[in-house]
């Protein structure tokens, strides 16, 4: 049906997937309200996403609703080969294996486009690209889509704004159950959980450095703060930077935090963050990674291409022997550490982003023609819900305002 690295891993998979749906009961009501209507009947929908047990939820739900899903994994490695397999065993037509080449990468996200989905949701926009970079795709007919991330996001607009988008995109990433929860709780701690199982070293009394501070190296920030690091921001957003002076870390350039950092955490989003000059200034042992989408944060072709030496000496971990003799590590080939090196966000907070996926979906779906060529947030009543969802799945209560506090609101004087 699609191809994948190992099919007999379908029923370890299934395991996977049953775990991060018990813990994913936003999504699972939602599924569960929606489900008599079928919503998603007879649209094919297309999927580039990282293939983990939580995105095997979103897939198996929007399959519920009707849906005809074709999948491809959103980097080469962050695919869970047991969730490829086991959406592989559930009718899924999936391209998707951990360690691809970028040739077979380009080729899964081709081979599902190929199955002419109707709507795309996709994770950094390679897919969207492809579709509007390649004429071999000119003719699919796409009602719309949705994008999960903010380096997703800045090129789809980049696109709107020459006039060169082709179908309307709701930017999931922009929702403010998406970005504020996912974002910072969900990267923040998955972050962590990438460089602890590559170094397995101790953050407690560390210098770390976080490159970025948008909602992702807040994230960052204050978990690796939490676990008793000293931390240091850089950035280039005065606001930005400001705020992260203002939350207690010290801002400075990364000409200076090379020399003093111990472990280096980019999630900017941007090309360049950490270049050969800042690299050489680097104390013997730095850990560098990089959390942003692509890996072009830190500069990994001088790293693997240019030292004396490299060494793979733990899983995800190469100790590379820079030609001044010092020794700096780097984590996952400087692709996304906390999927590349560990499992990606938790269930909980991945439920509040599909759920927005999801919705985005069936309004693509009812809506696309009324939108126009343009790329727009997730409608607030989309927003709204998710929120009070999750807060059900707590079991978290509010209060409500009164008649008077309402009418108070709406007057003027």
């Amino acid at each position: 049906m699609g191809k994948v690295k190992d099919p007999s891993l379908a029923e370890q998979g299934k395991t996977s997937y049953e775990w991060a749906k018990n813990h994913m009961k936003i999504l699972t009501n939602t599924v569960n309200r929606l489900k008599r209507s079928q919503p998603l009947r007879g649209i094919r929908l297309g999927i580039c996403l990282h293939i983990t047990k939580e995105t095997s939820v979103l897939i198996m739900g929007a399959k519920e609703l009707g849906a005809e899903v074709s999948a491809c994994g959103a980097n080469p490695l962050s695919t869970q080969d047991d969730i490829a397999a086991f959406l592989d065993e559930n009718g899924i037509n999936i391209y998707a294996w951990q360690g691809q080449t970028t040739e077979e990468y380009d080729w899964c996200i081709e081979q599902m486009l190929s199955h002419k989905p109707q709507i795309l949701t996709d994770d950094g926009s390679d897919c969207h690209s492809k579709v509007h970079g390649k004429s071999k795709f000119s003719s699919l007919k796409i009602m719309g889509g949705t994008e999960e991330t903010t380096t997703g996001v800045i090129r789809l607009k980049a696109l709107a704004n020459q006039k060169k988008l082709r179908y309307p995109v709701i930017a999931v990433n922009d929702a403010y159950t998406k970005h504020m929860f996912d974002n910072r709780y969900g990267t923040g701690q998955s972050t962590i959980d990438g460089y602890f199982r590559s170094m397995n070293l101790l953050f407690a009394g560390k210098r770390v450095v976080v490159a970025g501070y948008g909602w992702v190296g807040r994230g960052v920030a204050s978990r690796a703060n939490g676990m008793g690091s000293k931390v240091f921001v850089t950035e280039v957003d005065p606001v930005r930077a400001l705020e992260a002076h203002m939350d207690g870390y010290e801002v400075l350039p990364m000409a200076e935090a090379a020399k003093i950092g111990d472990i280096f955490i980019t999630a900017t989003g941007q090309t360049g963050v950490i270049r050969k000059e800042h690299i050489l200034k680097m104390k013997e042992g730095a850990v560098l990674g990089n959390v942003g989408h692509f890996d072009v944060e830190v500069d990994a072709h001088f790293l693997l291409n240019e030292s004396k030496s490299v060494k793979q000496v733990r899983p995800n971990l190469d100790e590379c022997l820079l030609k001044n003799g010092k020794r700096v590590y780097l984590i996952g080939k400087g692709r996304i550490a906390n999927l590349v090196a560990a499992e990606g966000h938790p269930p909980e907070v991945m439920a509040q982003s599909f759920s927005n996926q999801l919705l985005s979906m069936i309004y693509i779906a009812k809506n696309h023609k009324k939108i126009g060529k343009k790329v727009i947030t997730v409608p607030q009543e989309i927003d709204t819900q998710i929120a009070v969802d999750a807060l059900n799945a707590m079991d978290v209560k509010t209060d409500k305002p009164t008649p008077a506090q309402i009418k108070y609101a709406k007057s003027w004087g």
